[in-house]
């Protein structure tokens, strides 16, 4: 085993296609067959500035079962409220697995379990293996997994380049709590996207106070319930009283349980066994994909094969096409404004998370 330990990419597909498929809905862009793939091509493009990001060794790629999903069977509103995707977004998360497999990043969608999933598993298992983890979304969920083998890397808008690389000590400041603590965080906060309220009066600057005072959710909801001295000194009478009643309890332990991560699913990680998605790649195979998704071939083969590009190989192949209809939109001339007032000082959560 190598004295320095090595670093597995975790990357949530879902999350990546998402981001990709708005941003780059525009371009119309599709393989030679006329099928949509500007999703797809847009995570191919994130996932090589990932790996150069956190120096990857390995990559793993995860996704949603699209099929069944067993939060959504013990709790029906889990989710219950979004719409149905577009027809071009779940083909292409049909289609993006086989690009991947074809590429040689390991790819796993775990049966009724979900990315998040995926990313607990390989951050709980790796440091067995003597490797280190770089989780690649832009769920928040994922906080709760930083530790000194695990870092995030939280995908904002502006891609990869643009966004943080947290360990503790960062995630600490960004967020006012340390990662232990996050997940009652979130349990206090809620999550709208998932359809789970929080605590009445609890956002996420809120819930990080009350958690610097008494250090978890469940020594708050006691305290509160034995007459909140502590609770009143840290966020006040108000919110003391809420954190006593019943609702408050029974919210904040079904959030903490929905949002707990599975980290026991079977990501390929056996002892004295190299991670799937081990680098380097088959440079074959990254100018095959690379190339009909109308990339950069180069600079992926030096990312994901670690090596130079073969002399004399073509720099793109290009065998796909954007939508003839798609023009883009004229520029609008700037609004004339007056004089902002200067702003108020911004706790540094909003700004990033």
């Amino acid at each position: 085993m190598s004295s320095e330990p090595r670093t597995v990419l975790v990357v949530d597909g879902n999350s990546l296609l998402h981001r990709a498929y708005h941003a780059s809905a525009r371009s119309g862009f599709r393989d030679a067959a006329g099928r949509p793939a500007w999703a797809v091509r847009g995570l191919l493009s994130q996932l090589v500035a990932a790996v150069d990001r956190a120096m990857a060794d390995a990559v793993v790629v995860g996704f949603d079962d699209p099929a069944s999903s067993v939060r959504r069977e013990r709790w029906p509103t889990y989710k219950a409220h979004r719409t149905p995707k577009p027809d071009t977004l779940v083909e292409q998360l049909g289609s993006v697995g086989e690009v991947l497999r074809e590429l040689g990043v390991g790819v796993v969608v775990p049966p009724g379990l979900e990315a998040d999933d995926v990313l607990a598993s390989v951050a709980a298992q790796a440091p067995g293996l003597g490797w280190r983890t770089v989780l690649a979304t832009s769920d928040r969920d994922s906080f709760a997994l930083v530790d000194e083998h695990t870092r995030v890397l939280r995908i904002l808008n502006g891609g990869v380049d643009a966004s943080p690389l947290l360990d503790p000590a960062r995630l600490a400041l960004v967020t006012g709590v340390h990662p232990e603590q996050y997940l009652d965080l979130a349990a206090l906060r809620g999550d709208a996207s998932d359809n789970l309220p929080g605590v009445a009066g609890f956002g996420a600057k809120t819930a990080a106070k009350l958690l610097a005072e008494l250090g978890t959710g469940a020594d708050a909801l006691a305290d509160a319930a034995a007459g909140g001295e502590r609770c009143r000194a840290a966020v006040g009478p108000a919110r003391a009283r809420t954190l006593a009643t019943d609702e408050a309890r029974e919210r904040f332990w079904l959030n903490r349980e929905v949002m707990a991560m599975a980290r026991t699913v079977d990501v390929g990680l056996a002892p004295g066994s190299e991670p799937p998605g081990r680098l380097p790649l088959d440079e074959s195979a990254v100018r095959s994909v690379f190339g009909r998704h109308d990339l950069f071939v180069n600079g992926a083969v030096r990312a994901l094969t670690l090596a130079e590009p073969t002399p004399g190989a073509p720099e793109r192949d290009r065998t796909t096409y954007a939508d003839p209809r798609w023009r883009a939109a004229p520029t609008p001339a700037p609004p004339r404004l007056a004089p902002a007032a200067p702003a108020a000082p911004v706790f540094s959560q909003d700004t990033l998370f």
